[in-house]
């Protein structure tokens, strides 16, 4: 994969309001362990490798286990995720394939039974913010870091 562009070079007043969004997310008050699943989850759908590598490293660091990342892609299946992560895992879903989902009723249910209205505010501008950084990172072709080995493995 070739990079196109690096927006943050290019035009990094335009970026200044998301990373400031970014920011005050970070102080919303959700879980570090909640955002981290929320942003990877939301990474798998659109196929973004550059989010899918730092959220997770992000998520390792702050001490989440490589078992319940692992097994995030069918989380409905998995007894790992407590009934809170389940709700924001469902609403990053319909959210994040809104086109498809529409944001069910049912989904907005299930979220409001364990979110706060403050923390679904947060909640949803999270999921909007990842998806598009997603959609920044997949458009310009943002490329992950490649440990050595891996190259010379993939050369």
């Amino acid at each position: 994969m070739t990079p196109r562009l690096n927006p943050h070079q290019v035009a990094p007043e335009m970026l200044r309001p998301m990373l400031a969004l970014e920011g005050a997310l970070q102080k919303g008050g959700l879980e570090p362990s909640l955002v981290h699943l929320v942003k990877t989850r939301a990474s798998q759908i659109n196929g973004c490798a550059f989010c899918l590598h730092m959220h997770t490293a992000e998520a390792r660091a702050d001490g989440e286990s490589e078992q319940r990342l692992y097994l995030l892609d069918a989380w409905r299946e998995s007894p790992l995720y407590t009934p809170r992560e389940r709700a924001a895992l469902t609403w990053t879903e319909a959210l994040t394939r809104v086109a498809e989902t529409h944001a069910p009723d049912a989904d907005y249910a299930v979220l409001s039974g364990h979110f706060s209205p403050q923390e679904q505010v947060v909640l949803t501008l999270m999921i909007g913010t990842i998806n598009s950084w997603n959609r920044l990172a997949i458009g310009f072709r943002y490329v992950h870091p490649v440990p050595e080995t891996a190259a010379a493995h993939a050369a």
